[in-house]
C-alpha cells in the first residue's frame, strides 16, 4: 500500500484512464473518467475523491454478499498464505478439504468439488464433464448440451456458446459446436395466448428441442435456477421440477449454473434449494468468498465423479484430466471457510429472506405510483423492476432510460445494476443485490432514492 499511496489522486486517476482497459465499458464512457473506488465497509463505498455511495449491486456483479470489510476473512486468507500460498490441486490441502465438507453440508445429494477460480471456469469444467461423459458412455453421441434463451454462463468461448444474450454472444463467433437454445421461462412476456399452467408448458418447449435434436444426442441441460443478468425471472410454478422430470426421463444431465444464486443470495444456501429439485451438477462463483479471493466450485454427485474415474490401470484416459492453476490457491478456500462462518453466525440467509421480502413490497409501492414500471420479481436480495413504456402493451423502455435511471441513483449516492448490452431489444431492466448484511434502514435508503428517480426521469419524458 506504501508503494501505491506514493501518487498523487490526481496521478492515479490519470493512470486509470490512460491505461485500464475496463470491463463492459464503452471507449467513450472511459474516457469521460470513471469513479476509483478507494475504501468500503459494509455497503458503503468511498471514492478517490471522497463521494460516498451505498453499494445495492453487490459489487456491481452480485459478488460481495457479506460486505465490505470483514476483516475476519482479511485475518483466515493473511495465515494461511503465510502457512501455505498455493500447491496444485493434484494434491490435498486443509482449506480444500475443510470447505468442501462445509460446502457438502449445505447441498443434500451431492459429494464432490472440483476448485477452479471463476464462474465461467467453473461452467467450463462442467461442459468438459458432460462431453468425457458422453465419450466413455455413449460413444461419443450424447455430447449436446442444451441452454436457455435468456440465461448468462459466463465469457469465454464455450460459455458464451451456452449463452441465451444476443448482445453478449454479438461478434464473438463462430460457437462452440453442439450447444443448443431452448426458449425461456419468463412468464411476464409469455410465449402462449392463454398462460395457464405456463411452467409446465415452458418446460416442455424445453422438451420439444430433446426430441427435436434426439435424446439419444443430448447430454446435459444448464439453466440458472433464477436467470440474473437476463432479467431477474423466477422460474414459474411447477417449471423447475418438471425441468428435473423431463432430464430423468431423457437421461440428461442437469447443471444448475449458481454463480448468482449461490451462497444466500436467495433466502437459501443456494436458489435451486427453493423448488425441491436434485441437480447432478452445479456451479458457483461470485458469493463463495464474496470477492476477497478468487474461487469457484463445480460440484457433482458421486454418480457423476464415478462416471468420470478409470475403469482399470489399462485406461490412462478415463478420468477427468483437468486442471485449474488457481484452483491451487489456498487464499480462495481459506477465504471461502471464513465468509461461510460469518453467514451462519449472523444468520445472514435468514436477513436475505426477511430483507428480500421487504425490498419486493417496498418496490411493489413504487410501482403503484410510477407506471414506467412494468414488473416487479425477483427472490431473496435477488430483485428486478422491469421498465415499460405502457404496461398494457409491456413494450420496453429504450436503453437509454435505464441508462438514466442508473445515473440518477449513482449520482444520489446508490450504486444499483442494469441489464446491460445483453439484448437487441430489452435492456429495460434494473437491478438490486446488496450485500446480505443489509438493514432495514438501508432497504428504506435504496427505496427512497429509486422512488425520487423515477419521479425525476418521469419528468425527463414528459
Amino acid at each position: 500500500m506504501s508503494f501505491i499511496n506514493e501518487y498523487s489522486n490526481h496521478e492515479i486517476k490519470a493512470f486509470d484512464k490512460d491505461h485500464v482497459w475496463h470491463h463492459l465499458t464503452p471507449g467513450s464512457a472511459a474516457d469521460n473518467g470513471l469513479p476509483v473506488f478507494v475504501k468500503g465497509q459494509g455497503l458503503d463505498l468511498w471514492d478517490i475523491d471522497g463521494n460516498q455511495y451505498l453499494d445495492a449491486s453487490a459489487g456491481g456483479v452480485w459478488v460481495t454478499n457479506t460486505g465490505y470489510g470483514r476483516k475476519e476473512i482479511v485475518d483466515a486468507i493473511s495465515e494461511q498464505l503465510l502457512e501455505l500460498n498455493f500447491f496444485a490441486s493434484a494434491m490435498g490441502n486443509k482449506p480444500a478439504a475443510v470447505f468442501a465438507n462445509h460446502l457438502i453440508d449445505k447441498m443434500p445429494g451431492m459429494n464432490r468439488v472440483f476448485y477452479s477460480s471463476s464462474g465461467s471456469e467453473a461452467n467450463e469444467k462442467a461442459f468438459k464433464m458432460v462431453r468425457q461423459i458422453s465419450h466413455k458412455k455413449y460413444a461419443g453421441k450424447k455430447s449436446k448440451i442444451l441452454y436457455r434463451e435468456r440465461d448468462y454462463h459466463g465469457t469465454t468461448i464455450a460459455a458464451l456458446s451456452a449463452t441465451g444474450q444476443s448482445q453478449r454472444r454479438d461478434q464473438f463467433g463462430p460457437f462452440v459446436p453442439d450447444f443448443v437454445e431452448f426458449p425461456h421461462c419468463f412468464e411476464y412476456r409469455s410465449q402462449f395466448e392463454d398462460s395457464t399452467d405456463y411452467g409446465l408448458k415452458a418446460a416442455k418447449l424445453m422438451e420439444d428441442v430433446i426430441l427435436q435434436e434426439g435424446p439419444d444426442t443430448v447430454g446435459a441441460v444448464i439453466i440458472e435456477p433464477i436467470t440474473a443478468g437476463g432479467g431477474i425471472i423466477t422460474p414459474p410454478e411447477g417449471y423447475l421440477k418438471a425441468v428435473e422430470q423431463i432430464c430423468k426421463k431423457h437421461n440428461v444431465l442437469l447443471i444448475l449454473d449458481e454463480v448468482v444464486c449461490g451462497l444466500g443470495r436467495t433466502g437459501k444456501w443456494f436458489g435451486y434449494q427453493h423448488y425441491d429439485i436434485q441437480p447432478d451438477i452445479v456451479t458457483m462463483a461470485k458469493g463463495v468468498a464474496s470477492g476477497y479471493a478468487a474461487i469457484s466450485c463445480t460440484v457433482t454427485t458421486e454418480a457423476v465423479y464415478k462416471d468420470l474415474q478409470e475403469s482399470d490401470n489399462t485406461d490412462k484416459l478415463g478420468y477427468f484430466r483437468d486442471i485449474s492453476t488457481y484452483g491451487g490457491c489456498l487464499a480462495g478456500p481459506a477465504a471461502a471457510i471464513a465468509n461461510m462462518n460469518i453467514i451462519e453466525e449472523e444468520n445472514l440467509i435468514e436477513n436475505s429472506a426477511k430483507m428480500g421480502e421487504l425490498l419486493l413490497a417496498g418496490l411493489q409501492t413504487l410501482k403503484t405510483k410510477h407506471a414506467i414500471i412494468g414488473d416487479v420479481r425477483g427472490k431473496g436480495l435477488l430483485v428486478g423492476i422491469e421498465l415499460v413504456t405502457d404496461r398494457v402493451n409491456k413494450q420496453p423502455v429504450d436503453e437509454s432510460v435505464a441508462v438514466s435511471l442508473f445515473a440518477k441513483c449513482k449520482q444520489a449516492g446508490l450504486l444499483i445494476g442494469r441489464t446491460n448490452r445483453s439484448f437487441a431489444e430489452f435492456n429495460n431492466i434494473l437491478n438490486m443485490s446488496p450485500a446480505l448484511c443489509v438493514t432495514e434502514a438501508q432497504i428504506q435508503q435504496i427505496l427512497t432514492t429509486l422512488d425520487q428517480a423515477f419521479a425525476d426521469i418521469t419528468v425527463d419524458l414528459t
